[in-house]
């Protein structure tokens, strides 16, 4: 059995259809890359993993259970946009989700769980590089550091899958190489199952075991919202023959 398994799945908003029939299974600790062109429903499908986002049709089950329209622990999720909170400081920040995990009524534990909890936190910083800057707030580090303290943020609860929409679409190359290798480490160490938005299909090679690209199988050019984006590509990592495929389809829905 999958450990994600997506079935028929559709999403349709007044006059457009977004994705049409996406059929998926993903085993446990497999890391997907998402590639397609812009527009083409590759983040409105992790909205749908996440939960956020009801499908119209279709169904997702995660080990074997529907999945609950809601967002929950056991999925992590890390945008492009730094999203931490810039009022607390880095420990702070981490600590935000097992205080809610804990006690969502009054949003803070006490005594000896409190520094079982401050432990915790400080060991998962430790692991992203941020433990020296745990004083420190989001607006005193680089924009590489600020996506350092969100995954911290979102890896403390122990999430199972990580959802990543375009995280390093915003830094530079050099902080970008080193944000690839933590994430390897990290989804190695912790066992995740990755599912990663990128609009870069090199980048979607390289951090990868498996990469897919949406794409429209059928277009109407009088009604170009009438069919929806699905997954025309499906290839291991290592299978390089129809590379250029992908390269040129995303290319030329682009440029339409």
């Amino acid at each position: 059995m999958a450990f994600v398994d997506v079935r028929n799945l559709w999403k349709r908003y007044p006059g457009k259809t977004v994705l049409e029939n996406v059929r998926l299974r993903v085993d446990e600790q497999e890391f997907v890359t998402i590639v397609g062109a812009s527009g083409c429903g590759k983040t409105t499908f992790l909205r749908m993993l996440l939960g956020e986002v009801e499908p119209c049709q279709g169904v997702i089950e995660i080990d074997g259970e529907r999945l609950v329209p809601e967002p929950r622990a056991d999925r992590g999720v890390v945008f492009q946009r730094y999203s931490v909170f810039p009022h607390l400081n880095v420990l702070a920040n981490v600590l935000l989700g097992l205080d809610f995990g804990a006690s969502a009524l009054l949003g803070r534990t006490f005594g000896r769980r409190r520094a079982l909890d401050i432990e915790r936190a400080e060991r998962m910083l430790d692991r992203v590089g941020l433990l020296s800057s745990a004083k420190n707030y989001p607006a005193e580090l680089s924009g590489g550091m600020q996506q350092r303290l969100a995954l911290a943020q979102t890896l403390i609860t122990e999430p199972g899958i990580l959802l990543l929409d375009e995280p390093f679409g915003a830094l530079d190359p050099g902080i970008r190489a080193d944000m690839h290798d933590l994430v390897r480490e990290l989804h190695r160490e912790l066992g995740l199952t990755v599912f990663m938005v990128t609009h870069d299909i090199a980048e979607g090679f390289s951090l990868g075991s498996r990469l897919l690209v949406f794409d429209k199988p059928r277009i109407d050019p009088h009604e170009p919202d009438l069919y929806g984006a699905t997954i025309t590509f499906d290839l291991p990592v290592g299978q390089r023959p129809d590379v250029d495929s992908v390269v040129n389809s995303i290319n030329v829905r682009q440029e339409a």
